[in-house]
């Protein structure tokens, strides 16, 4: 008998991995790994807060807004105060942009070498109602001197400067995935063992789908190349799936293939997501995988931030259904634009010779 057969193997830890890719730095010597671990352990709490928070209440209304003006939940705080405490502790991390604060937080580590921007508990309306919710996260290699607090400089990166990004799902089971530059991997958490295993090495999304994910609630304020491709994915006979829970969205886009859109809308002029820690990381991911992201004219990683919270419009997933959306935006534009340039020839002052 094969004795390998009584105990076969569990697998790769996340820890594991992460220390078999650190070649992958070769300007670090261990503090991304490091970085990275910090992360996966305060959601590996904050997973256990989630399972938990129908007993001990601590779902509900927390009773405040946050910097944008949503109502808290109580997770969104417990998130929240989880992971800048890891981060804290980790040491890596001089300057945190978080979701729920409205200024820059300084961690004390003068001389940690990296800048993280995080959505600790993506969802939020979610929450009391068990469907899944996420945990977005973005890390930059800071641009200004070690030994002194973090600056706007480094915060306010584009997202083309990003080392690393991930995400957290907290759903069926709860997953981690991220990108460093060098594909995709998926972790899932086994809870007996409290550790993450690698469950989806090298993940490649489609390229093309038959699901569009976007909020056809605020439909009459869409622009009308958005509603010309809406009308496009309906004729093609394409699947709506839309959970209201970014991270679980674009999971589901990620591996089966599709887009998820946040237009721009009367209600949202600048787009509902915000840039520097929810739509940047995505486009990391996504590109890594072999997809696309931009905000309908401009690849996403490409905007220059202006503010910690700054919102963008997206259109992201499946490489060919964002670029039929593009080509369906730059079409409807194509009027304006004609007409913007016969305006402006009308309005040169035409200089008449006089004779003398």
């Amino acid at each position: 008998m094969d004795h390998n057969k009584l105990a076969l193997p569990v697998g790769t830890t996340l820890d594991r991995f992460i220390m078999r890719k650190q070649e992958d730095f070769p300007y670090a010597t261990g503090e991304l790994s490091q970085l990275l671990r910090d992360i996966a352990l305060a959601a590996k709490i904050v997973n256990r807060e989630i399972n938990r928070s129908g007993l001990i209440d601590i779902a509900g209304a927390y009773g405040s807004q946050n910097v944008q003006g949503e109502d808290q939940q109580k997770l969104d705080v417990i998130a929240n105060i989880r992971f800048i405490r890891a981060l804290r502790n980790g040491g890596e991390v001089c300057t945190i942009i978080s979701e729920e604060d409205d200024e820059m937080i300084q961690t004390g580590n003068n001389q940690g070498k990296y800048v993280v921007a995080i959505d600790p508990l993506d969802g939020s309306s979610n929450i009391d109602v068990n469907v899944s919710i996420g945990t977005i996260f973005s890390i930059y290699r800071r641009v200004s001197p070690t030994g002194r607090e973090g600056t706007a400089a480094d915060c306010l990166q584009p997202g083309t400067h990003q080392v690393a990004a991930g995400y957290v799902i907290y759903g069926s089971s709860t997953m981690m995935v991220y990108t460093t530059g060098n594909g995709v991997n998926g972790f899932t958490y086994e809870h007996s063992l409290g550790e993450f295993f690698l469950s989806h090495p090298d993940i490649q999304t489609p390229q093309t789908g038959n699901i569009y994910s976007i909020n056809e609630g605020s439909s009459d304020s869409f622009a009308p190349g958005v509603a010309a491709f809406v009308q496009h994915c309906k004729n093609q006979n394409f699947s709506a799936r839309y959970i209201g829970s970014l991270v679980a969205d674009f999971h589901r886009n990620l591996l089966k293939g599709g887009i998820y859109i946040y237009p721009a809308t009367a209600k949202a002029p600048n787009g509902k997501l915000r840039l520097m820690y929810e739509c940047n990381p995505l486009a990391f991911i996504v590109e890594q995988a072999g997809g696309k992201s931009s905000n309908g004219l401009q690849r996403t990683m490409e905007i220059e931030p202006k503010l910690p919270h700054e919102r963008c419009p997206v259109f992201i997933g499946s490489k060919d259904l964002v670029e039929q959306a593009e080509a369906l935006i730059a079409k409807a534009n194509q009027p304006k634009a004609e007409e913007a340039k016969e305006k402006m020839v009308k309005e040169i002052p035409v200089k008449v010779a006089v004779a003398k």
